[in-house]
C-alpha cells in the first residue's frame, strides 16, 4: 500500500512540476494575444512559483486530517467527540456531557459548559487512529486534529472560525430530528469555506429514528447529493451494528463501551434485501455526480470496492456528495467505522486548495496559491484567541512552512516582529509542549500579541490570509457593575471583545451607559456570568435592546452648501451628488459605500476623505429613531471650494448636512431584525404553539409532523421574541424547545414606525 502511495506522490509531483513549467508560457501567450499590434504590451507580473512538496511532505500529509465536528444544538457532537478520544486512546474513561459523576465531557472544559450541558467555546484536540483501508482492509496510522464546535446559534463565530481553518468536517444529524435550523446554518458556513463533509446520523437508538428521512432532507433541504454507505442492523432499542455497503461486511461493537470492532462477512437476513437496495442507490447517486462512475454505470460494468471508494472520495472532496454514516455515540455504536470514513474520504492538507492575498499587488489582483511544503516560507493564520493561565493563548493553523519554538515571526498586518516563547498542541484545556510544528498542522502559541484573523510569516514573504466572515450583533444590553466599579470590569470586557469578534462594547453618547452587543440573549448572559465567576465582578443589566436600523428606499439628490462666516477665515464647502439604496455585498457583507465621481478638481483631492468621514458620521444616527443607518450609497459628483475658507472640517460638515437634507427625500424606513424560529414539541401542543407564534406576529414558514413530535419553523421579529422561552415551557408542560437565528432586517409595521418616531422626538425634546 505504501508503494502505491509513494507512486501516487511521484505522479503528483510530476504533474505539479509540469503545471508550473506551463504557467509562464500561458502568461506570455495570453499577453501576446491581448497586446495591440504596434504597441509594446506591459509585462504581466511573474507568477509566484508554488513551493514543491517533497516526497517526505506527501507521505506525512497523506496521513494527516484536520476535521471539525459541527451540528445543530443537542445532536450529540461533544458525545461523539468523547467516543473518538476514547477509542483513539486520548482519554481513559468516557464521561457524559451531563453525567452523574460531575466530571463532564473532556471537550467541555468550562464550568459553565458542564453546568448547562452545552458547548460554548470550540475546543481543539489531536489523536492518532489506525484506520482500516476500505479497499484492502489493512490498518494505516493517521494523525487527526479535531475541533469540537458549539451548536447554539449564539456562538456561531466559534463554528465560523473553526471551519475557516479546517480541511474537512463531520456533519452530525439527529436520526429523529434530522436537518434543523442550525444544520442549515452550518451547511452554509461549510460552503462558504469550501469544506467537504461526511455526515453521521447519530441517535439511531432513539424511538422514531429514521435515517432514510434524514438522508432525503440532506438532499432536499441542504441541496447536497447524499447516500448511505451503511445500513443499520436493527433500529431504536434493537440497534446492534451496521452493514458496510462498500466492503459488504456486517460490523458490530463489542467489549467494554464498544471498544472492540467485530466484522463479519455474513449479512443478517433481516437487512440483506435493504442493504442490496441501498448499495444500488449509492451507486446511482455517485453516477450522477462522478464522471468515471457514470461511464461504468452506463456501460453496466461491475462496480468494484475500489471503484466505489475512489468515486466517493473524489465526489466528497469536490463538494458534490456526502457519504452518510450512522450509529449511536451514546450507545457506542458505529463510531469507529465513521472514523475510518474520515481518513478514507476527507482530504488531507495537500488536497485542499488554499490561497492568500499578495500584499505587494493591488487589491484586485488574483490571490496566490499556497502549498503545505515544509521548506516553504512560513504562513500561518491566528484564528482564535483565549486568555490562558500563562497569558494570551493564540490558536494557529500553519498553512505553509514550519514553526519552531524560539523562532522569530512577523505579523503581516502590523509588521511587528515577535519571538515564539512557547509552542503547544492543545487537548481541550490541557496542553503538550512541542519544539516544532509542520505545515497543515494546528497548534497554539503563548506570549504573542495579535488579533483574531492575523497572518504570521517568517518575514521572507508578503502574503496575508483572507479574514473570516463575522456576523453583525442583533441584541444589546446596558451593563454596569454592582457596587464600586473595579478595574476588572473593563479588563473583562476588553478580553471578551478580543476573543469574540461578535461581542461588541461601546459607551452610549447620550446616556453614558456601557452597552454590550451580541448574537442573542444566551450569548450576553454567558458573558455576564463569566464576568462574575472569572473576574469577581457582579453586574446588573437592563432590558434587552433590539438592534433596529434605518435605511432609505429611493434615490435622492443633494446640492448643499455649508457656509459660516465669523471674524477671520470662515467655513465654506459645497457638495453635489445623490444617495441611493444599496444591497448587501455577499462577499464582503458591506451595505454602505462612498463613491467619489468628482472630476476637474472642483473639490480638492485632500478634502475627499473629509467628505467620506462626514458621510460615515451621519450614518451613526438616523433622524427617524436615532438608530444607525444601513443600506446606503453616497455618490459625490461635484462641488465647490474656497481658496481661503475651505477646510477639512467645512467639507465634513457639508457632507453631514447634505446627507440629512437628502435623507428625508429618500423615504427612510426603520428596519428590525427578523429571526428564523424553530420550535420542536409533542404533537398534542401543535395548536397552542402555532397560536403563540401568531400572537407574536410570526409568519409560519414550514411544519413537519412525525410520530409523536412536530417541528414548526416561523419568521418572527426579535422584539417580539423576548420572554418566549418561559411561555413555551408553560404551554408545552416543559416539553417544548426552540432555537432562533438571525435571518435579515425588514421594515417595521407603519404603526410601530410612527410610535418609534414619536418616542424619539419626545426624548429629544426632553433633552
Amino acid at each position: 500500500m505504501l508503494v502505491l502511495a509513494v507512486g501516487r506522490v511521484r505522479l503528483l509531483g510530476a504533474a505539479a512540476a509540469a503545471r508550473h513549467t506551463l504557467l509562464p508560457r500561458l502568461y506570455s501567450a495570453a499577453a501576446a494575444a491581448v497586446a495591440p499590434a504596434n504597441s509594446p504590451a506591459p509585462a504581466p507580473p511573474p507568477p509566484r512559483p508554488l513551493p514543491q512538496l517533497t516526497e517526505q511532505d506527501h507521505v506525512r500529509l497523506n496521513k494527516q486530517r484536520n476535521i471539525g465536528v459541527s451540528a445543530h444544538i443537542d445532536s450529540g457532537k461533544t458525545t461523539l467527540t468523547e467516543r473518538i478520544l476514547y477509542y483513539t486512546g486520548r482519554i481513559r474513561e468516557i464521561h457524559e456531557v451531563r453525567g452523574r459523576d460531575a466530571v463532564g465531557a473532556k471537550m467541555d472544559s468550562m464550568e459553565l459548559e458542564r453546568e448547562k450541558g452545552i458547548t460554548i467555546q470550540s475546543a481543539a484536540t489531536f489523536c492518532d487512529w489506525s484506520a482500516a483501508s476500505p479497499i484492502t482492509g489493512e490498518k494505516e496510522a493517521y494523525a487527526i486534529n479535531i475541533i469540537d464546535t458549539p451548536g447554539h446559534v449564539d456562538f456561531t463565530i466559534e463554528v465560523e472560525r473553526a471551519l475557516r481553518v479546517l480541511d474537512g468536517a463531520v456533519l452530525v444529524l439527529c436520526a429523529v430530528s434530522g436537518v434543523q435550523s442550525q444544520t442549515i446554518t452550518v451547511d452554509r458556513q461549510m460552503r462558504r469555506y469550501n469544506v467537504p463533509r461526511i455526515s453521521f446520523v447519530n441517535k439511531m437508538d432513539r424511538a422514531g429514528a429514521n435515517p432514510w428521512r434524514v438522508i432525503d432532507q440532506i438532499r432536499h433541504k441542504l441541496r447536497m447529493p447524499a447516500a448511505a454507505v451503511q445500513v443499520p442492523i436493527g433500529v431504536e432499542s434493537d440497534l446492534k451494528g451496521v452493514v458496510d455497503l462498500i466492503r459488504w461486511k456486517a460490523i458490530y461493537n463489542e467489549g467494554v463501551k464498544g471498544i472492540d470492532v467485530v466484522e463479519s462477512d455474513e449479512i443478517p437476513a433481516s437487512v440483506l434485501e435493504l442493504a442490496t437496495q441501498k448499495r444500488a442507490e449509492l451507486i446511482e447517486q455517485l453516477a450522477e455526480v462522478d464522471d468515471e462512475m457514470t461511464d461504468l454505470f452506463l456501460a453496466e460494468e461491475e462496480i468494484t470496492t475500489e471503484h466505489l471508494v475512489c468515486a466517493i472520495r473524489r465526489a466528497t472532496i469536490n463538494l458534490k456528495f456526502t457519504p452518510v454514516f450512522m450509529g449511536s455515540a451514546i450507545k457506542n455504536t458505529g463510531v469507529q467505522p465513521m472514523l475510518d470514513g474520515v481518513c478514507a474520504f476527507l482530504p488531507n492538507p495537500a488536497e485542499k486548495e488554499v490561497t492568500a492575498i499578495d500584499l505587494t499587488q493591488p487589491a484586485s489582483a488574483p490571490q496566490v496559491p499556497l502549498a503545505p511544503a515544509g521548506i516553504a516560507p512560513l504562513v500561518g493564520l491566528a484564528f482564535k484567541l483565549e486568555e490562558g493561565r500563562y497569558g494570551q493563548l493564540t490558536y494557529m493553523r500553519v498553512y505553509q512552512g514550519s514553526l519552531r519554538k524560539g523562532s522569530v515571526i512577523y505579523n503581516a498586518r502590523t509588521g511587528k516582529k515577535v519571538k515564539v516563547p512557547r509552542l503547544v498542541r492543545m487537548h481541550s484545556n490541557d496542553m503538550e509542549d512541542i519544539e516544532e510544528i509542520g505545515p497543515g498542522e494546528i497548534c497554539a502559541i503563548f506570549g504573542v500579541e495579535c488579533s483574531s484573523g492575523d497572518t504570521f510569516t517568517d518575514g521572507t514573504t508578503n502574503v496575508s490570509m483572507s479574514s473570516m466572515f463575522v456576523p453583525e450583533p442583533v441584541i444589546s444590553l446596558s451593563i454596569k457593575p454592582t457596587g464600586v466599579e473595579s478595574p476588572n470590569f473593563s479588563r473583562a470586557l476588553n478580553r471578551f471583545q478580543k476573543e469574540d469578534p461578535t461581542f461588541r462594547v461601546h459607551i452610549d453618547s447620550e446616556s453614558q451607559e456601557t452597552i454590550i452587543s451580541g448574537m442573542g440573549e444566551l450569548h450576553l448572559e454567558i458573558y455576564v456570568e463569566r464576568m462574575k465567576r472569572e473576574y469577581n465582578v457582579a453586574c446588573t443589566t437592563s432590558k434587552p435592546r433590539v438592534a433596529f436600523r434605518e435605511t432609505i428606499t429611493q434615490r435622492a439628490e443633494f446640492n448643499y452648501t455649508h457656509k459660516k462666516q465669523t471674524g477671520g477665515a470662515g467655513q465654506f464647502g459645497r457638495v453635489i451628488g445623490y444617495i441611493e439604496p444599496m444591497e448587501k455585498d455577499e462577499d464582503t457583507g458591506k451595505d454602505i459605500a462612498f463613491e467619489n465621481w468628482v472630476s476637474g478638481g472642483n473639490i480638492p483631492a485632500g478634502y475627499i476623505p473629509a467628505c467620506e468621514k462626514g458621510f460615515m458620521d451621519a450614518l451613526e444616527k438616523g433622524t427617524l429613531s436615532g438608530h444607525g443607518v444601513a443600506g446606503c450609497r453616497f455618490v459625490l459628483q461635484d462641488g465647490a471650494a474656497h481658496a481661503v475658507d475651505s477646510s477639512e472640517l467645512a467639507f465634513r460638515l457639508a457632507s453631514i448636512g447634505a446627507f440629512r437634507e437628502a435623507y428625508h427625500k429618500a423615504k427612510p424606513v426603520i428596519l428590525e431584525p427578523i429571526m428564523t424560529v424553530e420550535v420542536v414539541a409533542p404533537v398534542e401542543f401543535q395548536g397552542a404553539v402555532i397560536g403563540g407564534l401568531n400572537q407574536r406576529r410570526g409568519s409560519i414558514v414550514d411544519t413537519d409532523v412525525r410520530d409523536e413530535e412536530f417541528t414548526v419553523t416561523a419568521e418572527v421579529s426579535l422584539s417580539d421574541m423576548f420572554g418566549y422561552s418561559s411561555q413555551l415551557r408553560g404551554m408545552t408542560q416543559g416539553k417544548g424547545e426552540f432555537s432562533m437565528e438571525y435571518t435579515r432586517h425588514s421594515p417595521v409595521m407603519p404603526n410601530i414606525q410612527k410610535d418609534m418616531i414619536d418616542a424619539y422626538r419626545k426624548s429629544l425634546e426632553k433633552k
